[in-house]
């Protein structure tokens, strides 16, 4: 468990936002890497439900993909016994620390940010949260002196943010936070969409079929998905940069991320065969890592106890962490 005083190894915050189910990107790039490094650090692992507030979900559809998003990292093997799984929403120090970061966040900071700039294009009546995603965010990382921060590449520049809005309050109230450090995965660190490779694979867009492979899809869903993938028409089965061979390239990174075998390796296996057989054996090879963590996520949310259990302790262990650090930081600001 956590230590809720000082921690002598690296510690690790994960936020995921229960915006839909997992899919194959997600494991790949972030939650299989995490739980193979559970032994070496304190991981922190964060369902972030007030973050899914600036979306327009019905409120029992987010209660449902919340805990089902918190059964899936047990079931990808995220052991609660060597890490803190935890709800966002279950820990008000986060909300507070927002308030207290958005009283010295600039306005223009936020205006410029990438991900907020490409959301206002295409919603109508943007609210304030969507504006204020990253000084939530911020909070989230900063209250538990996080050091490291696993994100894909287009979460970056928020890391970068909390990096300043830190360095900010620092200048401002003294030495009171940690700058963290983004780590962007290697392999699967961004799995494309098999319905357009031009795009990252997402779990919250299911206004196309065949577009991700989900954590819980059946055999024959997954192998219908791979098997309308994406492709040329060159046959040629060989990593590439080339954007017109996305598609393959895509197919390739998730049979290496799945089988960890070497690209070099892969080639050669693939060598004289065509497209069919690739994504024959893709589909495969995903179904058979899959069917372990989909038997495990069942019996999560059948039996709500186990799931129950865990999550109340994970609160404690974060509000521990979080609340101690809120004294300080009232402390520096002029609060009671």
């Amino acid at each position: 468990m956590v230590d809720t005083i000082k921690h002598q190894r690296p510690r690790v915050f994960s936020g995921i936002q229960p915006s839909g189910m997992l899919h194959i990107g997600n494991y790949l790039g972030a939650i299989r890497p995490a739980a193979l490094r559970q032994d070496s650090v304190d991981g922190l692992f964060c369902i972030v439900d007030m973050h899914a507030l600036t979306s327009s979900e019905k409120p029992e559809v987010r209660k449902r993909l919340t805990r089902e998003i918190a059964a899936m990292y047990i079931a990808c093997g995220i052991d609660p016994a060597k890490s803190t799984i935890f709800v966002q929403s279950t820990v008000p120090a986060h909300a507070e620390c927002c308030w207290i970061l958005n009283c010295i966040s600039p306005l223009g900071w936020l205006e410029r940010m990438t991900q907020f700039k490409a959301k206002s294009l295409t919603r109508h009546g943007i609210n304030i949260g969507l504006l204020d995603y990253p000084v939530l965010q911020a909070a989230d990382i900063l209250l538990y002196d996080t050091d490291e921060v696993p994100v894909g590449e287009d979460q970056k520049q928020h890391i970068e943010f909390a990096r300043d809005i830190a360095q900010r309050f620092n200048r401002l109230f003294g030495d009171t936070f940690k700058l963290p450090s983004a780590v962007i995965p290697g392999s699967g660190k961004r799995i494309r969409a098999l319905n357009d490779p031009s795009k990252k694979m997402s779990k919250s867009d299911t206004s196309k079929p065949n577009h991700a492979i989900r954590l819980t899809d059946e055999p024959d869903v997954i192998r219908h998905s791979i098997r309308n993938a994406v492709t040329d028409i060159r046959n040629e089965i060989k990593f590439s940069d080339d954007p017109d061979k996305a598609g393959i390239n895509n197919l390739l990174e998730i049979y290496e991320g799945i089988t960890n075998t070497s690209r070099s390796q892969i080639e050669n296996h693939f060598v004289g065969k065509g497209y069919d057989t690739l994504k024959t054996e893709v589909a495969e090879v995903v179904i058979e890592s899959l069917q372990p963590i989909r038997q495990r996520f069942i019996e999560l949310i059948n039996a709500p106890e186990e799931l129950n259990m865990v999550l109340k302790s994970g609160a404690m262990v974060a509000s521990a962490i979080a609340e101690s650090k809120m004294d300080e930081i009232k402390q520096k600001v002029g609060l009671l």
